[in-house]
């Protein structure tokens, strides 16, 4: 699964004053994004907002970001959640067409057991008709999927190609990446250890700052793929700030107040997330600044 080595990034979704998608700043931003040198979109994450989004909104989405991204870079769908069966139904009756892997989270709220999370995954894996990229964030879900679990399931299901760990817990990275199947990978979802798990051996990352700055931040992790260590982290260093300052309120509200910066979409998020603050919004622009952005 060579087309998901690099950097994906976790698409924003845009809005309108009434809250509703704004599909010309999405257009511009994958457009961005493409133009720019990220290796495949992710689309209805966690950064997306896609707890507060219709399945209508959903379909729309996925159908608007296919036409215009005419086969260029992979796309990735988030489907998950904590109920088996409305997760095994969504992937039933979605259209998959357009779609090259499935982003599928940990159970949250209910608190699995390791047990539970294995069946769950099982039971997507039976059904799905796409590569799977597993998605442990247990900051979110309350409940962390243990190497031991993932590397089962990458064992024992095909279709599991992947999982995008994301508990920033570098022991656990080093484990998974020790013992993990020749052909699975692992993808960071922490973008300050991004480059850190590429150098040990991980394929790449799922990142939210990415598709802000785009091209420095694909650069970084080609350069981390290809050994240009020193390089690479010349652009880690320069990027820790900025990086540190998107999730220092809430995300997406971070990013999108640094894609507001760059003139790309608004800041708007939907409740029960706010809007960047005022601070957080100065510090952003002093930092793209610093980065040469403004």
């Amino acid at each position: 699964m060579t087309q998901f080595i690099g950097t994906g990034v976790a698409l924003i979704t845009p809005y309108n004053e009434d809250l509703s998608v704004d599909f010309d700043a999405l257009s511009k931003l994958v457009e961005y994004n493409i133009t720019n040198g990220t290796e495949y979109l992710v689309i209805s994450g966690t950064t997306g907002e896609s707890v507060t989004m219709t399945s209508e909104e959903k379909r729309k989405i996925v159908a608007f970001i296919a036409d215009i991204n005419k086969g260029r870079v992979p796309l990735v769908l988030g489907i998950g959640g904590n109920n088996t069966l409305s997760v095994i139904e969504e992937l039933k009756t979605s259209d998959l067409s357009s779609i090259d892997a499935i982003l599928s989270v940990s159970p949250y709220y209910s608190k699995p057991t390791q047990e539970g999370i294995y069946q769950h995954f099982k039971a997507i894996s039976e059904v799905c008709s796409k590569p799977i990229i597993l998605y442990n964030v247990p900051g979110r879900t309350s409940s962390n999927m243990l190497p031991e679990t993932t590397l089962r399931l990458a064992n024992d299901f095909k279709n599991i190609i992947a999982v995008k760990e994301a508990g920033n817990n570098v022991a656990q990275y080093l484990q998974l990446l020790r013992h993990k199947p020749k052909d699975f990978l692992v993808l960071s979802g922490d973008d300050d250890l991004a480059l850190p798990v590429v150098l040990a051996g991980g394929s790449g990352v799922i990142s939210v700052i990415g598709q802000a700055l785009p091209k420095e931040f694909s650069q970084m992790i080609r350069d981390g793929l290809s050994r240009k260590v020193d390089k690479a982290y010349k652009t880690h260093f320069d990027l820790m700030p900025i990086t540190s300052l998107i999730f220092s309120e809430n995300n997406p509200s971070g990013v999108k107040a640094v894609l507001e910066a760059l003139g790309i979409s608004d800041a708007r998020v939907r409740l029960p997330l706010v809007e960047a603050t005022r601070g957080l919004k100065e510090k952003i622009a002093k930092e793209l600044k610093v980065l040469g952005k403004s």
